[in-house]
């Protein structure tokens, strides 16, 4: 099982920074059919639902589900197949600017790593319920490690 960067560190957020800076607007992915623009917004997506009263709670019967079935999934150890059906939250279906979406995630990206562990330990997510801060790591790190793979970084 590969190990994850800690995104509550500096190195490792420097890391993904560098990793992101290797995009350009014309990168494609080896698998998918996202562009890069509509990648970097569906990774913020993740970001939006900590720090931006964008998305909606889901329901009861729905957050019961996502978090017996669907969070292991999410914030575990093992790597998201290549082509996963996502939820209907994360579907970017408006054209997006590359640069506006790649600076976004950066600033999603130091934010989380200002902020530090303890202020995500025991935070609530919208869709699981409270979660550890090395369980936030999983959910934030895994994800974008996997998109920047789909397109070469």
């Amino acid at each position: 099982m590969p190990v994850y960067p800690n995104l509550f560190e500096a190195a490792e957020v420097d890391a993904a920074v560098q990793r992101l800076a290797a995009l350009t607007p014309k990168t494609v992915p080896a698998w998918g059919s996202m562009s890069v623009a509509t990648m970097l917004a569906h990774v913020n997506v993740a970001y939006e639902m900590v720090y931006d009263d964008k998305h909606p709670r889901p329901n009861a019967l729905m957050r019961f589900v996502l978090k017996r079935i669907v969070k292991q999934k999410v914030v575990g150890p093992d790597p998201y197949p290549h082509n996963t059906p996502t939820a209907p939250v994360f579907r970017i279906k408006d054209t997006r600017d590359f640069h506006t979406e790649r600076e976004r995630l950066v600033a999603y990206l130091r934010r989380v790593q200002h902020d530090g562990q303890r202020a995500f330990e025991g935070r609530e997510s919208l869709s699981f319920g409270p979660l550890t801060a090395a369980e936030w790591n999983g959910l934030f790190s895994k994800h974008l490690d996997h998109h920047l793979r789909q397109f070469g970084v």
